[in-house]
């Protein structure tokens, strides 16, 4: 695209990073909320992260998309190569801008809710790493590893396939200004259905590792 033209790579990485990271900044800022501030779902359930994350993929899409057409995601731009002729040079400097836009909002969102995280989780367990990354069974369920990686290729194919779908200029795409609250959309109804097994993460650029080296102490 023409913008991403004048841009150059350091200024589509640029917005890659700051849309993830308004994504991440809103995702798990939802689920920290609801994990350590209330009682009996007083500050919001599973019904508030999937708004909350579906909101975040809006408000990023809309941070970067002028800029790069807004991957956010690892799975996404993967997928562009393959079927968009997205450039395969620049796969991984997107994917490592992407990471460090989680990265950096996943620590933010550690350092604020730092005071709440210690009070219902001082030895930071496997109680609050849920937070930051998901599990099989959210950690909680009798879910094998085997069935969770199934429910993450499932989801993340439904994703990728809606979004090739709805932004697939043959067909009847929304409006361009409309386009990152459809997408948006997309995330809230995978999170109201796939989300038992796995959390929906459906992206490989989860927060593992600040899960491990702020929540764990590793």
């Amino acid at each position: 695209m023409e913008k991403a033209k004048r841009l150059g790579l350091p200024g589509e990485l640029a917005a890659e990073f700051a849309g993830t990271m308004i994504l991440i900044l809103f995702g798990v800022g939802v689920v920290a909320q609801v994990v350590s501030g209330g009682s009996a779902g007083s500050l919001g359930g599973h019904d508030s992260i999937a708004w909350a994350w579906g909101l975040g993929v809006m408000f990023g899409i809309y941070v970067a998309g002028r800029a790069t057409g807004a991957h956010l995601n690892p799975a996404v731009t993967f997928a562009f190569a393959i079927f968009r002729d997205f450039s395969w040079r620049k796969v991984l400097p997107y994917t490592l801008a992407q990471t460090a836009g989680a990265f950096v909002a996943a620590l933010i969102v550690r350092w604020n809710y730092n005071d709440m995280l210690n009070a219902i989780d001082p030895e930071h367990t496997t109680a609050t790493q849920t937070i930051f990354s998901t599990m099989p069974g959210n950690g909680t369920l009798p879910v094998s590893l085997g069935s969770a990686l199934i429910d993450q290729i499932i989801g993340t194919a439904i994703l990728l396939f809606l979004i090739v779908a709805v932004t697939d200029s043959r067909g009847t795409p929304p409006l361009a200004n409309l386009a990152p609250f459809v997408v948006g959309l997309i995330v809230v109804a995978i999170g109201f259905a796939w989300a038992t097994n796995a959390g929906y993460a459906i992206n490989p650029n989860t927060v593992q590792l600040v899960a491990r080296m702020v929540n764990t102490g590793e």
